[in-house]
């Protein structure tokens, strides 16, 4: 298939720089088949059934946006310049695989002071990325990271503003427990703890899987021929406890729907013989039209940017023509879209609200 399969006109309007508030209060554009409903996330309780289960990714966005001072002496005297750091993912070294600016600006061996209590040394570049080694490892580096990090925005919002200290509770889950992502799984940031209490009181269960989301979400296709594009790895894990669930929930005539792109990615990951099992390591699975699901009955899931990996993945769930439809019904009604945006249920076979 070519990438112009998956692009649209999206009006720059509708692109949301804030969440909804409360979160849960977010619209929810449920597809049902063939038929569209409009509704808000709180209805999920209309539309999952007693003994339904969500997977949720647990992952923990880290504020990876670190803003320093890198120190020199010259001939004229002391000199120093402003280097702006985005950390990507941790090394096996112990360094950490970051994106600076201006990279031209900072030379091996020189040290980026970015408060009081974390500074780091540039130990190699590679690919356009530097290797960063920093003062201090474990809960110090998460302490003094959490005090001078902001959040990782998305390209499209961090464009119309700057990180503050609200998106440091709006940008992560209320059930984020592993540290590690620099992207938000942002379908799970509509959940709050009432609407999960209520989920629950239906008889709707959770399992809980690690999916550290990779700013390579962001990256473009530049390809034509979508088969010829490679996907970026994500570190992510399926307990044996998850995926006993899993398999308890389909052996019993539930429906596992995975809340996020990132939670289905991983699921069908570790089911990829068929049956899921305990999985960990790097994912690069690429779904696309004509992929054979093996776990995954429905999705949530936020509106994507067009020509997309993840336009790709909800094509494969639902055809191309039906997802066309869709966001075709989405701009017209205004929803807000990406990351802060408003959300949808994608659940392949017709249903009727309870």
């Amino acid at each position: 298939m070519k990438l112009s399969d998956f692009d649209f006109d999206l009006p720059e309007e509708l692109i949301a720089t804030r969440p909804a508030n409360p979160r849960s209060s977010a619209r929810l554009l449920v597809a049902a088949g063939d038929q569209l409903h409009d509704r808000r996330v709180t209805d999920l309780t209309d539309w999952l059934r007693p003994g339904d289960r969500l997977v949720l990714n647990d992952t923990r966005v880290i504020p990876a946006r670190l803003s320093g001072l890198r120190h020199r002496a010259s001939a004229q005297g002391a000199v120093q310049a402003k280097i702006e750091v985005t950390l990507l993912e941790p090394r096996g070294d112990g360094t950490w695989s970051a994106l600076i600016k201006p990279l031209r600006k900072l030379k091996i061996g020189e040290e980026v002071v970015f408060s009081d209590d974390l500074r780091a040394t540039l130990e190699a570049v590679e690919d356009g990325q530097g290797h960063l080694r920093f003062n201090c490892t474990g809960d110090d580096f998460d302490a003094a990271l959490n005090a001078a990090g902001a959040m990782p925005l998305p390209p499209y919002i961090a464009a119309k503003r700057a990180a503050d200290a609200q998106d440091m509770t709006d940008y992560q889950t209320v059930f984020a427990r592993h540290a590690g992502a620099v992207a938000a799984p942002t379908a799970s940031l509509h959940f709050d703890e009432a609407l999960l209490a209520a989920l629950a009181a239906k008889g709707v269960t959770f399992s809980h899987v690690t999916l550290h989301v990779g700013a390579g979400t962001f990256l473009p296709v530049k390809v034509d021929d979508i088969s010829e594009h490679k996907m970026h790895a994500e570190w992510g894990r399926v307990s044996a406890e998850a995926a006993k669930e899993i398999t308890a929930t389909r052996a019993a005539g539930g429906r596992v729907i995975p809340v996020g792109t990132t939670a289905l990615r991983l699921i069908e990951t570790a089911a990829r013989g068929g049956q899921i099992a305990a999985w960990e390591g790097d994912t690069d699975i690429f779904i696309t039209p004509g992929f054979d699901f093996n776990v995954t009955d429905g999705l949530m899931t936020n509106f994507h940017l067009p020509k997309s990996t993840l336009m790709m993945l909800v094509s494969a769930l639902m055809g191309v023509q039906q997802v066309k439809d869709i966001y075709a019904h989405a701009i017209a009604e205004k929803y807000r879209f990406f990351s802060y945006g408003d959300s949808s249920l994608l659940l392949p076979e017709a249903q009727k609200p309870a």
